[in-house]
């Protein structure tokens, strides 16, 4: 293929907004921000299947454009994400974060499309450090906070890929992005790709992260993320049986804590861990209707996601509050984002007619044909926890409240303060409800696209009925246990408990360790341990780092702190290649 059709790389016009953007007129940037994506999605359409460019470098002949069944749905959706969050940020998105968002957006099309381990470790990184300063956007100290803990785990991630590419190659010599071998190389890209795709204990870097970006920044990152990884997986880990277990712990992990949550966006955070366990599943089931339904499901949830947290997000930008304990009352003053955010609601509960249901549904159709109906049962568990909180809870707690319908008030008896949304937002919002209720009347618009040919009837009365009934049911236990499902007051604790207060635990023991010597000790006797004291002195440095409390202006990472990091990437590293030769 010729050279000049490097030009038509998807990943290409995105890349260069983000460095126009920094320099043009904000009206300019308005217009960049639409138009960069656009541009893309049209470069996915003029590239034919089958399109593939080859460049040199070095002793390597880098596949940096590669356009085949799995790639073109992705570079579909992913060009369309952006446009879709790139009107929502319109009104709301500075210089720094535009171009964040777009190379972001970039490098994940520039993910999809590689066919080399080179060209997608590059644009992998890319992806990370984009998405990194998108969370730091907010400028806020939680943020700051929040931003560098998501970016130790994607620099142990990192690490991780490029150890596993570099033992790929030296027991293969080959650089080809295909089906990877159980061995040293593709355990340590497989354990890369895990944590971008937030499988429990790797995951709690989105809940923690996601709600701390901007309204808008928080739509970008859950668009390409957790998607790029999936995509990764169904490309070089499809039928791995691990991942179907791994991937079912991820339905019911994130339903369970987001029964807990009540904050708007990290319930919605832990519903995309959830969400994702269905794709990762239907890629360990690896047959050709369990790929389909990773990849229509992961095309789905991208629309109806991203509409849900645009809808959290109008709610945020208009009170200023994202508690659904501190919320309610509004549904009168905010009718219009209500509506539409059901729509994303309906499509993530898989209620017939929207996308989820067409899609989705491919997943659990593909382990009940492999004869899995342990599975099928689970993942219909997970399914009522998804519409119980996320089309139930989450919309009944912050637009009506559970102690009644009137308007809420703050602590000072005033009713609390709802501004105007922006109308790109609801546009934004509009288009993405358009596509989801679109796909679900016209499967086929989604079907064509998926890499293998499809031979799948979604509205057979069967299905329809099963569904319904499901979600009837589910509705009617809501209310029944509504005094006891409404949201409080709390905090919920994650694995990332392990980052942000162990360590503080730790220096405060080895604290009292220190005072509790023996009383005839001499005072002038030589400290036993003034190692345990530098390490519990740095380890309280970690702490303040680590910690969600803004006591105290520490440092925004320590330089040691990275080094932990990467200590653990080599101890990950030493291990896998004790068990895989």
């Amino acid at each position: 293929m010729s050279d000049l059709t490097l030009l038509l790389h998807p990943a290409l016009p995105l890349l260069l907004a983000a460095v126009a953007v920094r320099f043009v007129p904000r009206v300019v940037g308005h217009v960049l921000m639409v138009a960069a994506p656009l541009a893309a999605l049209a470069a996915v359409f003029a590239l034919d299947l089958g399109t593939s460019v080859e460049v040199g470098w070095f002793d390597w002949q880098l596949e940096v454009l590669r356009v085949d069944g799995l790639a073109r749905p992705f570079g579909i959706i992913f060009a369309i994400a952006g446009v879709i969050a790139g009107t929502y940020g319109i009104r709301t998105m500075g210089r720094n974060e535009r171009a964040s968002a777009l190379a972001y957006a970039g490098a994940a099309l520039g993910v999809v499309f590689a066919g080399d381990l080179i060209t997608f470790f590059v644009f992998w990184e890319v992806k990370a450090v984009a998405s990194t300063l998108l969370v730091l956007a907010r400028r806020t100290p939680l943020s700051g906070r929040a931003g560098m803990r998501y970016l130790y785990m994607h620099v142990l991630g990192g690490k991780l890929l490029l150890a596993g590419i570099v033992w790929h190659y030296t027991a293969t010599g080959s650089m080809a992005f295909t089906g990877f071998e159980v061995s040293t190389g593709g355990v340590l890209i497989l354990l890369a790709c895990l944590i971008s795709a937030a499988v429990p204990p790797l995951h709690a870097w989105l809940p923690d992260a996601y709600p701390e970006a901007t309204v808008a920044g928080t739509v970008f990152l859950s668009a390409y993320t957790t998607k790029a990884a999936v995509y990764a997986l169904a490309r070089g880990f499809a039928g791995w049986e691990v991942l179907v277990y791994l991937g079912i712990a991820m339905a019911l992990y994130g339903v369970v804590y987001a029964v807990l949550e009540n904050d708007i966006r990290r319930l919605l955070g832990y519903h995309i861990i959830s969400q994702v366990g269905y794709m990762v599943a239907g890629v360990g089931i690896g047959t050709q209707l369990a790929i389909n339904g990773a990849t229509a499901h992961a095309f789905a949830h991208i629309l109806y996601k991203g509409l849900l947290l645009m809808g959290a997000g109008a709610v945020i930008y208009a009170t200023g509050r994202s508690k659904m304990s501190a919320l309610g009352g509004i549904a009168n003053r905010m009718r219009t984002v209500l509506v539409l955010y059901l729509i994303g609601a309906a499509s993530i509960s898989s209620v017939p007619f929207f996308s989820g249901f067409v899609a989705k549904e491919l997943v659990v159709e593909g382990a009940y044909v492999d004869e899995r109906i342990w599975l099928v049962i689970l993942l219909q568990i997970a399914s009522v926890g998804t519409f119980l909180h996320t089309g139930l809870k989450l919309p009944y707690g912050a637009w009506f409240g559970h102690d009644g319908l009137g308007p809420r008030t703050n602590d000072e008896g005033h009713r609390i303060h709802v501004g105007a949304v922006p109308r790109t937002m609801i546009v934004a919002m509009g288009l993405s409800a358009a596509l989801n209720f679109g796909i679900g009347i016209a499967p086929n618009l989604l079907y064509d696209l998926l890499p293998y040919p499809v031979d799948y009837s979604a509205y057979s009365v069967g299905k329809v009925l099963e569904k319904t009934q499901i979600l009837v049911f589910t509705a009617l236990a809501f209310f029944l246990l509504l005094d006891q499902l409404h949201a409080k007051a709390m905090v919920t604790v994650d694995t990332d408990w392990l980052y942000r207060r162990l360590p503080r635990t730790v220096a405060t023991l080895a604290r009292r360790g220190r005072t509790d010597r023996d009383p005839v000790e001499s005072p002038a006797a030589p400290d036993p341990a003034p190692r345990g004291r530098l390490v519990a002195a740095r380890t309280a440095v970690l702490a303040r780092v680590a910690s969600r409390d803004p006591d105290g202006p520490p440092p925004v990472a320590a330089t040691w702190t990275l080094g932990s990091v990467l200590l653990g990437a080599a101890v990950v590293i030493l291990l896998v290649s004790l068990v895989w030769p």
